[in-house]
This record gives structure tokens, C-alpha cells and sequence, in this order.
């Protein structure tokens, strides 16, 4: 079946679905979250190869470099931890075991989007009020300001996750009123037609029951002697 047309719960397919490499690299969400990571990555390099010069942060002096640093940090580890539970998922058959993994995402992706802010604005606001901006013998002033473009670029990155995880949960819950995906994983998942009301002569049986046998005992004739 085509991963498309296959009934979703959460983005995904029922448990046990083939793993396609090509499609899960094509979704929204694994492609903001590789950006998400090498944003991560050039912050934190950045701040940490040029954001101290004799021993003291860039940043006029304050905390920036050690926030910027801690955040590339989570924003990594957090982007390694979301795409390989991605890679999971699929594998996952209760249904709400599923949802708990998207709503924890949702709620840290919202929480990245505000230390991200934080990060930027803390950032911008030291460098602008760094004096001088230049020292001899210090060359790393488009680090510096390299980290705090690519702070802002985070917060797209990230607000980006933020809306394609609501939109999972969305139509997650929306697909647990339809037919079109069975929770196996409570075991079963077969339905049985329930009896016809009372009075109702419409039924699975096109005639009564035993119709045949009765018309083979009306059609018996008696062996002449």
C-alpha cells in the first residue's frame, strides 16, 4: 500500500508499517528538525571557538556566551531525540502512547521557540552594548554576530516544528472518530455485526433457516410397493 493512502494516527501508520527512508526524509517535520540542527551546531561553534577573547566573553562580558552555548546544546540533543523517536514510530501500536510522544514534543518545541527568543534578544542586546567591538589580536566579530542571526533563525526553525506537531495531534485525534484506523494494540480489532432489532425482517439471511430441509421433506415421496 502506499504510505499515503494508508489510514494515519498521529503521522503515522498502523504498527508494524515498512519503514520508508525516502518518505520519512520527506516529511515537514524531519526537514525542520535537520535545520533546526545545524543551526544548533553553528551557534554553539561559533560562540565557542570565537565568542571569548583573553579569557572573557564577547558579548559585553556577561552570561550570553554560556546561555548561547547551553542552548545549542539542548537544541541538539533535543533534535537527535525527536528524529529517531520519529524513526520509532511507526512501531508504536498504542495509540496513546502515541500521543503522549507528540504532545511532549509540541510542549518542548514551544518551550525551544521562547529560549531561543530569550537567547537572541540576550545576545543582540550584549553584543550592541559591547564596547569596543574590535580588540588586536581578535578576528572572530562575524562569529559573534553570525551566532546571534542564526539565534533568530532557530526561533523559525523551531516555530515551524511547533506548527507541524500541532497539526499531527490535530488530525490524530480527528482520525480516532474515523473507521479508517483500527487500535490493534488492545488486541483483536475484529467487529462483529450486531443482531437485528426486534420486528426487523431484514437480516444477514436472504430466507429463514432450515427453509432448504423443509423443502426437501415437502418434496419426499414415498417408495411405492
Amino acid at each position: 500500500m502506499n504510505p499515503s493512502m494508508e489510514p494515519q494516527a498521529f503521522g503515522a501508520g498502523r504498527a508494524g508499517s515498512a519503514f520508508d527512508a525516502i518518505e520519512f526524509l520527506k516529511k515537514p517535520q524531519v526537514i525542520l528538525r535537520i535545520v533546526a540542527w545545524v543551526f544548533a551546531i553553528i551557534v554553539f561553534a561559533c560562540i565557542a571557538q570565537e565568542g571569548y577573547a583573553n579569557g572573557q566573553c564577547r558579548y559585553n562580558g556577561s552570561g550570553a556566551c554560556g546561555y548561547g552555548i547551553a542552548i545549542g546544546v539542548i537544541a541538539f540533543l533535543l533534535t537527535i531525540a525527536f528524529t529517531g523517536l520519529d524513526v520509532y514510530f511507526p512501531n508504536i501500536a498504542n495509540i496513546k502512547t502515541r500521543k503522549i510522544i507528540v504532545v511532549t514534543e509540541l510542549i518542548i518545541s514551544a518551550i525551544m521557540v521562547f529560549l531561543w527568543f530569550i537567547g537572541f534578544c540576550y545576545l543582540a542586546d550584549q553584543w550592541r552594548q559591547q564596547d569596543p567591538k574590535d580588540i588586536p589580536g581578535w578576528n572572530g566579530r562575524n562569529s559573534v554576530q553570525a551566532a546571534i542571526a542564526f539565534s533568530f533563525f532557530s526561533i523559525l526553525a523551531w516555530g515551524g516544528l511547533v506548527f507541524f506537531t500541532f497539526r499531527r495531534y490535530r488530525e490524530g485525534v480527528s482520525n480516532l472518530f474515523s473507521a479508517g484506523y483500527e487500535d490493534h494494540s488492545t488486541g483483536g480489532g475484529q467487529t462483529y455485526a450486531g443482531y437485528p432489532p426486534a420486528g426487523n425482517n431484514t437480516g444477514s439471511f436472504s430466507q429463514p433457516p432450515f427453509t432448504a430441509t423443509q423443502q426437501a421433506q415437502s418434496n419426499y415421496q414415498p417408495p411405492a410397493y
